[in-house]
């Protein structure tokens, strides 16, 4: 790793030493309205992919030491038609008018739910031109993975099938997500299964990645990230896109898109259909997966209406378990010590020993699957009720319906509430099952915004939305050895999860003065969470809870000079608990609700050829759940609420452009996440009673230090490009210990990609992408988990990982019609 660093900077400072001295100009000028000349201040001005800027109050811009050979500049403000203007050689100043637009309606639904570069808030934008390069089947996260302070992983070790995310070291069910300003976190878990939208990247326009509280207006309490998404925005003219790409591990994606542009001024319908399938890396951890998207949209003079459908069928393989520590490195006495520990019986005691150091999978069932498909339905509406008014309301449902099947060998009939078998003079206590897990749910509410521009000093907002979740969780056994007089579809657990949402919401931007400007926002929430009936443990629930919580935010942003600003915010954020955190709490560890205090202060600059930005953050936690090892009555780990915990970084970003064929983009995160006073809980099975270890000040599970992430991209011409993607992730605990014997090292990967792209006169366009992974076959697990316990006075631990990949590729052809 040593070496590929050293080359990195070696071919950083050789690539500066040879760069050209060009010549630059200025660009200035004023943008209007072109009906009535009011200025449009905030509106966004580009040139070139590093530069950019934002009117003043006025509608004023500068910007300054632009390279000769930007030869556009780019306009943009919600609402209007966005415009692109062809520059010439020196210095210039410009007019623009910008035409209102309700095809750009897309753009004014989420425009409450985003953040801007006078919120005061750490963001990063990314476009569909950046996730088509790198869509050959991936999931999001994956393809997310070059975001600052991101680090992804996968179950199947190759990026398709069950992938998460951690933003800041904070999980999924920390990250509030939505699509056209909608909640999609799941109500319940509060957590993100991008697997139940395969390939739902090729339908995304753009998405925004805020750290932090961000804006958190619709859905789930963000604790360490925002991520919003919206889908396929306008495209005036009629398109077709055949997308198909086949990879390592018999992957193979295939996605057909098609769209009617606008019909008679006033309709257009958008779709797409999609099927990826892949092997996994990891044995037996394949994926089959289906998806479609549909749109149809209507445009009136002072309205706009989208109807959205999408959906996602997913057949998994399951590759939960993870690879046991000494089976990763190898250790074969370390192998037999497990299986005789865990009293592994013969078949999966031949399959440990056998199958491959990091591909083994414990599962061996042939129908050991995840079944589950969920049904999106959205109605987007936006109305322009006057110049400077505009509503915004929204409806939503989700449907999910599916199961996970299992194979359990030798288990016990009480544990699904069902009677020995007598047969004959012998009695049975156990018997092999193969059960169901069922979750059967509705999920559906609204959402509204009224925004406000007064294209002078004032910019609001007042919105909120509803929400409510009906969740049936049921087990059925389907199928057991010796089935005495089990019934049919034996139901052996049936619960309901209601859960009610509810908030309001009002913001506001106003600029005290040309450099000066404020950013102010607060939040009601009202939660409800009930569960009521038995759990697959047999465990009978009772749960009511309710909250109230008001979130404020307020931020101010400086304009130091024409391309300099600094910012500073504060957030407050409110987190009810998860569903697990009620069902496996106890009377005595009861959870409470999460606090969390966000401070974030930066800098922003840009001057010629290069940009960068530094950000500093505070995440100081009261109450954060965390594992400590306590568990409850039927052994499941209770996630207990430590009093005083924080995140604290910084977050660099920088980019440059070298020549008119090289560039580099790149960011890095350091960082420090800690438990004051951590106090390890181990279960000692001799006495059933703790034994306690204090470890005083600890590192946060899975909260790495260091995250730094690079792109090299050269482009010799026009059409092609080949870019180096370097990503490092220091070493990360498995639990709050801070112990040395369980952690994730430290990992250093690279990739390469190759796109190319050739306009033929019968078509559009031909593209063709090669994606060339972990070129240098690094072997790393970017996940795992711990459990340890006290047995015949002797503390056992142990530690699972989720290896991914080697060396892989993936290759894709788009056509564009």
């Amino acid at each position: 790793m040593r070496k590929v660093t050293a080359y990195l900077f070696v071919l950083l400072f050789t690539t500066i030493s040879i760069t050209h001295v060009w010549a630059q100009k200025t660009i200035s000028g004023k943008i209007t309205d072109a009906a009535d000349g009011k200025p449009l201040p905030g509106a966004t001005v580009r040139a070139g992919e590093i530069r950019g800027t934002a009117t003043d109050k006025e509608g004023n811009f500068s910007l300054k030491d632009i390279a000769e050979n930007i030869a556009e500049l780019q306009v943009s403000y919600v609402g209007y038609q966005s415009q692109k203007f062809a520059l010439e050689s020196g210095s210039k100043t410009v007019q623009i008018k910008l035409v209102k637009s309700t095809y750009q309606a897309d753009e004014v639904i989420i425009s409450a739910t985003r953040v801007n570069d006078k919120t005061g808030m750490a963001y990063t934008n990314v476009n569909a031109e950046a996730i088509e390069k790198q869509n050959l089947g991936q999931d999001l996260p994956v393809l997310l993975n070059f975001t600052p302070s991101l680090v992804s992983t996968s179950d199947a070790g190759a990026g398709v099938g069950y992938t998460g995310i951690r933003i800041r070291g904070s999980d999924a069910t920390r990250i509030n997500v939505t699509v056209n300003g909608i909640p999609y976190n799941d109500a319940e878990s509060q957590g993100v299964f991008w697997v139940n939208m395969p390939d739902f990247a090729s339908s995304v326009s753009s998405i925004q990645v805020q750290r932090g509280v961000g804006t958190s207006t619709n859905g789930a309490g963000a604790f360490g990230a925002s991520v919003n998404i919206s889908t396929n925005a306008f495209r005036e003219e009629a398109y077709a896109e055949l997308n198909n790409s086949v990879g390592s591990f018999n992957t193979f994606k295939n996605t057909i898109k098609l769209g009617t542009g606008l019909i008679n001024n006033k309709f257009s319908v958008d779709g797409r259909l999609s099927r990826i399938s892949s092997d996994g890396f990891v044995d037996r951890a394949s994926s089959n997966l289906h998806s479609y998207y549909l749109s149809g949209a209507y445009y009136g003079k002072k309205s706009f209406v989208r109807a959205n459908v999408f959906s996602g069928k997913e057949r998994t393989y399951q590759s939960w378990n993870g690879v046991p520590e000494a089976k990763l490195r190898g250790d074969r006495q370390g192998i037999l010590d497990y299986i005789s520990r865990n009293e592994l019986g013969e078949a999966d005691a031949e399959n440990l020993l056998n199958s491959g150091d990091r591909t083994y999978n414990s599962y061996t069932y042939k129908n050991e699957v995840d079944n589950y498909r969920q049904d999106h339905y959205q109605l987007v509406t936006s109305h322009t009720l006057s110049d400077q008014l505009t509503l915004n309301l929204n409806a939503f449902l989700v449907r999910g319906l599916g199961h996970y099947e299992q194979f359990k060998a030798n288990d016990k009939y009480s544990k699904y509430n069902l009677p020995d078998v007598v047969i004959g003079a012998d009695t049975l206590t156990r018997t092999d099952i193969i059960r169901r897990r069922w979750l059967d749910n509705y999920f559906y509410g609204t959402t509204f915004s009224l925004d406000y521009n007064s294209f002078k000093k004032l910019t609001a907002s007042f919105g909120g939305g509803w929400n409510h979740y009906d969740g049936d969780h049921y087990g059925q056994i389907i199928w057991a050895r010796n089935a005495g007089t089990i019934s049919s579809e034996h139901q052996y657990y049936d619960n309901k999860g209601v859960k009610k949402d509810f908030n309001l919401y009002g913001k506001v931007y106003y600029q005290f003065t040309d450099k000066l400007n404020a950013f102010a926002d607060v939040q009601y929430r009202a939660v409800s969470h009930s569960i009521h009936g038995r759990d697959n443990d047999q465990v009978l629930h009772a749960v009511d809870q309710k909250y109230n919580f008001v979130n404020p935010k307020a931020g101010l942003t400086y304009q130091a000079a024409p391309q300099t600003s600094v910012y500073a915010s504060y957030s407050l954020g409110n987190r009810e608990p998860n569903r697990d955190d009620f069902t496996s709490a106890t009377a005595q560890l009861f959870p409470k609700n999460e606090t969390m205090h966000n401070v974030e202060a930066g800098v922003r600059t840009q001057k010629g050829k290069w940009a960068f930005a530094a950000n500093y953050y505070l995440m100081n936690y009261t109450n954060q759940l965390v594992l400590t090892g306590q568990i409850n009555d039927v052994g499941n780990a209770i996630r207990v609420n430590v009093p005083n915990s924080y995140r604290m970084g910084i977050e660099l970003e920088g980019a440059a452009v070298f020549n008119q064929y090289l560039k580099w983009n790149a960011n890095a995160t350091f960082s420090r996440n800690k438990i004051k006073d951590f106090t390890e809980y181990v279960i000692d099975y001799d006495t059933y009673e703790y034994r306690t270890i204090s470890h005083g000040q600890t590192d946060i599970s899975f909260s790495p230090n260091v995250i730094v992430g690079s792109q090299f991209t050269f482009s010799p011409k026009k059409n092609i490009e080949l870019a180096l993607l370097s990503k490092y992730v220091s070493k990360q605990y498995l639990d709050n210990t801070s112990d040395e014997t369980r952690k994730l090292d430290a990992y250093f990967t690279n990739d390469i990609r190759l796109t190319w792209s050739v306009k033929p006169s019968w078509m559009k366009e031909i593209s063709f992408n090669l994606l060339v992974n972990n070129i240098f076959n690094e072997r790393y697990e970017s996940n795992g988990y711990t459990y340890g316990f006290f047995a015949g006075g002797v503390q056992t631990r142990e530690n699972f990982y989720f290896p991914q990949a080697g060396t892989n590729f993936l290759v894709g052809v788009n056509f564009k019609f």
